[in-house]
């Protein structure tokens, strides 16, 4: 009943930007936390950055003063910009949603089906 869909990935070279936006969709009745996850292959998956219902907002240290999360309400819809993009930020990126579904009294998690991001050097 909720589909959570990740763009924006792609190759860019070192140095270069990307923004990713990630849409959640459905029987939404709120969405407290959206989250950027990544993983690079044979590396577990991190947390990169996520943003609460109230904006506030968390980075993983690595990407700090490059990255920056930010939401629109109106159209469940986050955003990653990645600026000064380096080769270690090669990954897929994931995002998730922590909602509510209308009519249910309990949060529930829902993943996207990931977005390739490639920095060359």
């Amino acid at each position: 009943q909720v589909q959570v869909v990740e763009s924006g990935g792609g190759l860019v070279q070192a140095g270069g930007s990307l923004r990713l936006s990630c849409v959640a969709s459905g029987r939404i009745f709120s969405i407290k936390t959206m989250g950027w996850y990544r993983q690079a292959p044979g590396k577990q998956r991190e947390l990169v950055a996520s943003i609460t219902s109230d904006e506030s907002t968390n980075y993983v240290e690595s990407v700090k003063g490059r990255f920056t999360v930010s939401r629109d309400n109106r159209k469940n819809t986050a955003y990653l910009q990645m600026n000064s993009l380096k080769p270690e930020d090669t990954a897929v990126y994931y995002c998730n949603a922590d909602l509510v579904v209308l009519g249910n009294w309990r949060t529930a998690s829902y993943w996207g089906q990931g977005t390739q991001v490639t920095v060359s050097s």
